[in-house]
């Protein structure tokens, strides 16, 4: 049997109540006796109950995480800062993923509950009309979105401008040379993120004077299974006089499925079609060519999402309460787009 703490109490020379304070409220217990006990927990290889004091206390310190899947790395190294902040705030995580499944989005949180998380740290399909978050408002359960970008002011989030990004990474784009300029987006109605994405495109398009293309939508499985599949979405690609320069996709998954899927049409990226992605994974600056991205610092919104939700769960007197945050993304320009003479690429200006 593990040892209790009635036998570090023994050897620590103290009673067990004096124990209890040293786990539950260090600063109460002399540095004498304290080292004493830490002496006597290490002899012994004692494990304190964690679980069961913070249950006594109302808290479970467990935060709560809704990813909608782990084969994209911008959850994952969204789940590495919330993981490394929780460590340093002492909270555990538990996550669950959705794999895009908007029905599946109250069934994960229910999970989450029943194992009496203190808050949750999630990314939906649409922050604008979700029943998931209601359930939490309705069960005052502390909640923060990661890339959803909701109206300010309603409900806390940490993204950045996905607008905002998207309309740089177009205007880059265009400054490249580059006026036909289509967007590739997965199903608009599955992200909002996707959406204020295509609305950035309209932005940087109509402010330069050019005609937005009609948006390719393609299915998620689309972005990630290994065999070409179904390349009718590109079928316009085969003839050049109607195909865009320069491609923009609503994440960087689905711009590294669509240079595969070019070079099955024996298109080269970037010397017949640019590709920009959005989100700057890691793994588009092992490509070759690099893929250019509009960035977003995934770790970091990880990090800022946990702060915030642990404020939310515990304000403290004299501080501010906590509030939605908008990080800055950056362009990366690699080689998956090129600059190209304008004069070659025009589309009728309104």
């Amino acid at each position: 049997m593990p040892p209790s703490i009635k036998e570090v109490a023994v050897i620590a020379g103290v009673s067990t109540a004096t124990v209890s304070r040293l786990l539950n409220n260090p600063g109460v217990v002399s540095s004498e006796t304290a080292e004493r006990i830490n002496q006597a927990i290490v002899q012994l290889g004692f494990r304190p109950n964690f679980n069961g004091r913070n249950l006594r206390a109302g808290r479970s310190r467990t935060i709560g995480v809704v990813v909608p899947t782990l084969s994209n790395a911008v959850f994952a190294q969204c789940l590495q800062g919330i993981e490394l902040a929780a460590r340093a705030l002492d909270y555990s995580v538990m996550f669950t993923a959705t794999e895009y499944r908007q029905e599946d989005e109250a069934a994960a949180v229910e999970l989450l509950l029943s194992h009496r998380v203190d808050g949750v740290i999630l990314t939906v399909a649409d922050a604008s009309s979700s029943q998931t978050l209601e359930l939490l408002e309705r069960e005052k359960v502390p909640y923060v979105l990661t890339y959803n970008q909701p109206p300010q002011g309603t409900r806390l989030s940490v993204s950045v401008d996905n607008r905002s990004a998207a309309r740089d990474a177009v205007a880059h784009l265009i400054a490249l040379g580059h006026r036909r300029i289509q967007m590739l987006s997965g199903h608009f109605h599955a992200s909002d993120r996707a959406l204020q994405r295509y609305h950035g495109y309209l932005d940087a398009m109509r402010s330069h004077g050019l005609t937005p293309m009609a948006p390719i939508e393609v299915a998620r499985h689309t972005m990630t299974t290994a065999a070409l599949g179904d390349l009718s979405y590109l079928q316009s690609f085969s003839d050049a006089g109607q195909r865009a320069s320069a491609l923009f996709c609503s994440n960087d998954l689905l711009a590294l499925a669509v240079i595969r899927d070019l070079r099955a049409l024996a298109l080269a990226v970037p010397q017949d079609v640019s590709v920009m992605g959005f989100d700057g994974i890691a793994l588009g600056e092992l490509m070759a060519p690099v893929l250019s991205s509009a960035v977003q610092p995934s770790e970091l919104i990880g990090e800022t999402a946990l702060r915030t939700l642990v404020a939310a769960i515990d304000p403290q007197p004299g501080l501010s309460a906590p509030s939605s945050k908008i990080l800055a993304h950056t362009i990366r320009s690699g080689g998956s787009v090129r600059a190209i003479d304008a004069a070659s690429d025009v589309s009728p200006i309104h």
